[in-house]
């Protein structure tokens, strides 16, 4: 089956010529195309992912997953990582283990654990009574209850080596977030094997000339990821240029969508925590920005607005996050890889979808 692109990202350029597609993976790119509409991308990898079209992923059942999935697949999300925020042990427990792992349109890659051990100081929209101190039996528990592809921390507080330690020998990316550290207390954890940073300069420790802290300390380092939230809500455009100009090519862009995503304004909840959303801003009960009602579409097209390049912009959604996710063969489009793609037109407009090469959205 041929997709009928005029162009395809290829090894992060987009290369002229259409798309082959046969038994669930890519056959052959840049084939002749005389009259091909569109361009075709990898399908999009989103890191974090808390809820979706009304569900709440830490207390969704099997359908309110389906329900997320098929909203998401509209959007280009072909991949995803649910996230479950600071809660208590026990439901944390309940969640992971009704985490489907198929069947929801998008592939699972893979819970996303957004605490419990993280910064007392930076909590965000996280609830204060949940939080934990790092603990290895803790952590031990959570990971045994259900696939766990990721964990933010804060690396500064005592033990959270530990948990490093122990997030990198069952091969778990280990992410620094939610947290106070100083710069040398960032260097330290770097060195010690975390690799990226959740939702940079969201719910961490500012940056000054003379206290650089975690951001600034990890935009030195060409073996750290940066993740982002391009909604124009969590970080400046100016921002984000500037982020860009030091990490491109380790940037990668994640929604932090909650249940308010591919929705509306209105009131919704995130595990415990009420939220309200307005003209695209979810706020919680203290007023804090909680999560977004981005989608990984939209992400793409602010980055690219920003003055990215378009491949660079495409990337960023897709090739980075799967490098985040330990999953080098999504998030690209190449001769024996899987059949994950989105087909975009002019505008950067979600045509086509399809995983595992069977078309899921069609427009």
């Amino acid at each position: 089956m041929r997709l009928g692109v005029q162009a395809a990202l290829v090894d992060g350029r987009l290369v002229p010529g259409d798309v082959e597609v046969s038994d669930g993976v890519v056959a052959a790119v840049a084939l002749a195309s005389g009259n091909g509409r569109g361009i075709a991308a990898p399908g999009f990898v989103d890191l974090q992912v808390n809820g979706f079209a009304g569900a709440d992923l830490i207390h969704a059942d099997r359908d309110g997953y389906a329900r997320a999935g098929e909203a998401m697949l509209t959007t280009g999300t072909t991949a995803f990582q649910p996230t479950f925020i600071t809660a208590p042990e026990p439901e944390i427990l309940a969640a992971l283990r009704a985490m489907p792992t198929e069947g929801v349109g998008p592939r699972v890659l893979g819970a996303h654990l957004e605490g419990p051990f993280i910064s007392p100081d930076r909590l965000g929209v996280h609830d204060p009574g949940s939080r934990r101190d790092p603990d290895v039996e803790l952590l031990r528990r959570l990971l045994d209850a259900g696939p766990v592809s990721q964990v933010t921390l804060a690396p500064e507080l005592p033990g959270a080596l530990e948990l490093i330690d122990e997030l990198l020998v069952r091969g778990i990316t280990a992410s620094a977030g939610h947290t106070d550290a100083v710069a040398a207390q960032a260097h330290r954890a770097f060195d010690r094997g975390v690799r990226t940073v959740t939702h940079l300069y969201n719910a961490m420790r500012p940056s000054t000339a003379r206290d650089p802290g975690i951001a600034f300390a990890a935009l030195t380092r060409t073996d750290v990821v940066v993740q982002l939230i391009v909604d124009y809500h969590h970080l400046a455009p100016d921002t984000v240029r500037v982020v860009w100009q030091a990490a491109a090519g380790r940037f990668a862009l994640v929604t932090d969508a909650v249940a308010a995503a591919a929705m509306g304004d209105g009131e919704y909840r995130l595990g415990s925590r009420p939220l309200w959303a307005e003209d695209g801003m979810v706020r919680g009960p203290e007023g804090q920005l909680g999560g977004s009602a981005l989608t990984m579409i939209e992400a793409v097209r602010n980055l690219h607005e920003l003055g990215v390049a378009l491949e660079d912009a495409l990337a960023a959604a897709s090739t980075l996050p799967a490098r985040v996710a330990g999953r080098p063969d999504l998030g690209r489009i190449e001769v024996g890889a899987p059949a994950d793609l989105v087909v975009l037109d002019d505008r950067l407009e979600v045509q086509r979808v399809l995983v595992r090469g069977g078309t899921v959205v069609t427009r």
